[in-house]
């Protein structure tokens, strides 16, 4: 089976769905369909059901610009965002164009028909598409699979052993010894709801400490706005306070991160047991935002410390035992049950391979162009949200750009796009993020410029006037 739509959107999950909504309400008449691997819409926030899955930034920011939020929760639970993300593909008719079970294996652009011949496996068969535009909106990991290494006698633990990315649902924890390896957002989340759903005692086991910083988990600002103007005027009253907000606090971090590494201190300290060992267990060798900061609603994971119900323990891992895992220290954590919070593999464009007229494109010889197109890859887009704040700050901004762009096609009867590398311009990482989940793959990924517009900032308020008022014919696109 062949099928043409103008654009296919590759993932339906918080961007893909997103991409779509701009395509149907700021350019009508435009066909397009959103293939899905899975047999559900939402991505992440459907694949992820871990005890206390939750937003880990605020859902002012993490919800769409253009569809308010109409909680008062700061950071939410994976069931609302969900049901939110869904919600916004019926509102604007998206889930009348995903294709469920379709998994992208290869994309090629063929510039004698300026169309992209896209190869999905469904039900075992191997099927093609063809399209004018491919928007890559299937996030940065890897579905399959999460990052769990081997840990040294993992076979001989006669407890169980999961990883949060795939949750069994027949896992009970219900009074028994949980150890949590981890301390990233994942990690930090999982900890008080295991510790509050009725585990006998959860340990969280880190190799090293995060930042860990308690954030309200009403916002009261938001709660007293939309009591006085309502959902519609109140949303972008309290998106742009929570934008400011978080935009002042990376940039002090980056200016002054004694500072702040001091403030988010006192924070732990109120709210941890006296005399705890708070610079042994809450702070790291590095500066504020060199990694994402973890957020805490009405700081859980501290109550759960001082209750009882949870703790602390730092240091590194030498072997699993048939009861637990021993540290290097000699200190030994008993454990019936072990989550493995080690993180994500990192996996962009959902793991298709991309050919430009025969040539297979590697992503790690590519520039990245406003950190949304690739060099020499034509009609060709990918999103991609920030490190620093939430991801579809920067998943409506690609969508507003790829709109303006393929509005320019149609008005300029052009057929295709494709950034120009300048080979005067420098090269750096596409992330300067110290995240091993992204240090991993670095090398693997396209390179941005040391100078605009192949440079990403990772600033909304800078790109949200950039990409707005910037030029489609910029001079670095070329149209043909």
């Amino acid at each position: 089976m062949t099928d043409h739509v103008d654009v296919l959107i590759i993932g339906a999950g918080l961007s893909g769905i997103g991409a779509a909504a701009h395509l149907a309400k700021d350019l009508p008449g435009t066909s397009y369909a959103v293939l899905e691997r899975r047999e559900a819409s939402g991505g992440t926030w459907d694949l992820f059901r871990y005890p206390g899955v939750r937003s880990d930034s605020d859902m002012f920011t993490l919800g769409y610009r253009f569809r308010p939020w109409r909680g008062t929760t700061a950071l939410a639970d994976g069931a609302s965002i969900l049901r939110y993300v869904r919600d916004t593909a019926s509102a604007y008719g998206v889930d009348r164009h995903i294709r469920y079970g379709h998994r992208v294996t290869s994309a090629a652009w063929d510039s004698t028909t300026a169309r992209w011949t896209v190869t999905v496996e469904v039900d075992g068969e191997t099927r093609q598409l063809t399209a004018d535009f491919l928007w890559a909106c299937s996030g940065y990991y890897d579905y399959d699979q999460g990052y769990a290494p081997h840990f040294e006698g993992q076979e001989r633990f006669a407890g169980r052993v999961v990883h949060p990315q795939h949750w069994p649902e027949d896992l009970d924890y219900e009074g028994k010894r949980v150890v949590v390896i981890g301390s990233g957002a994942t990690a930090v989340t999982l900890v008080p709801a295991m510790a509050a759903g009725g585990a006998g005692h959860v340990t969280m086991l880190q190799r090293s400490p995060t930042y860990v910083l308690p954030l309200p988990a009403q916002d009261g600002f938001a709660r007293r706005a939309r009591r006085v103007l309502g959902d519609r005027l109140s949303y972008p009253l309290v998106r742009a306070k929570n934008i400011g907000l978080a935009t002042a606090l990376y940039g002090l971090s980056r200016r002054r991160p004694r500072l702040v590494r001091r403030l988010i201190r006192a924070a732990n300290v109120k709210l941890l047991p006296e005399g705890y060992a708070v610079d042994t267990h809450f702070k790291p060798d590095y500066d504020p935002w060199d990694q994402r900061l973890c957020l805490v609603p009405d700081g859980d994971l501290f109550r759960a410390i001082s209750e009882g119900g949870a703790d602390v323990v730092t240091g590194r891992i030498r072997t699993f035992t048939e009861t637990g895992v021993e540290l290097e220290s000699g200190e030994h954590l008993e454990a019936d049950v072990v989550v493995t919070a080690t993180g994500l593999n990192v996996r962009i464009f959902g793991g298709a391979d991309l050919v430009v007229d025969g040539a297979a494109v590697k992503p790690h010889e590519t520039m990245a162009y406003r950190a949304m197109m690739l060099s020499g890859v034509p009609n060709f887009a990918f999103t991609i949200g920030y490190t620093n704040a939430s991801w579809t700050l920067k998943a409506d901004l690609v969508a507003e750009y790829v709109v303006r762009l393929l509005r320019h096609l149609r008005e300029t009867g052009a057929r295709t796009v494709v950034p120009v590398r300048d080979p005067a311009v420098g090269e750096v990482p596409l992330m300067d993020f110290d995240a091993g989940y992204v240090q991993r793959v670095i090398h693997t990924l396209p390179r941005q410029g040391d100078v605009a517009p192949w440079q990403l900032k990772q600033n909304y308020l800078h790109d949200s006037r950039t990409l707005r008022r910037a030029r489609i014919d910029d001079g670095v696109l070329s149209f043909r």
